[in-house]
């Protein structure tokens, strides 16, 4: 069994930063890629921005250029910075990470951590 534990979110103003954090413990291999997804009140959940085990990226248009997703391997943990915050950002950042245990590849999810950004 995994488990993520997500920290880091809170209310701040429009144009404010802060800094997700989600650490993965338990029986596991290893983990393969790590995200941050976000869902909004009445809306589905979308891919905030993902990282490979070898350090790619990618992100979503929406975040581009504001948002920087990291990993640290050796603590089995993933961040996401966020800075230029808008009100739209608004919304529960959920992290998941997709771990592999012999020849099963499972995706875990936090949480959610609730990032409130005001107007």
């Amino acid at each position: 069994q995994v488990q993520l534990v997500e920290s880091g979110g809170g209310l701040v103003q429009a144009g404010g930063s802060l800094r997700l954090s989600c650490a993965a413990s338990g029986s596991m291999f290893s983990i393969n890629a790590m995200g941050w997804y976000r869902q909004a009140p009445g809306k589905p959940r979308e891919l905030v921005a993902i990282i490979s085990s070898g350090g790619g990226t990618n992100y979503a248009d929406s975040v581009k250029g504001r948002f920087t997703i990291s990993r640290d391997n050796a603590k089995n943990s993933v961040y996401l910075q966020m800075n230029s915050l808008r009100p739209e950002d608004t919304a529960v950042y959920y992290c998941n990470a997709a771990v592999v245990a012999g020849t099963y590849l499972t995706g875990y999810w936090g949480q959610g951590t609730q990032v409130t950004v005001s107007s």
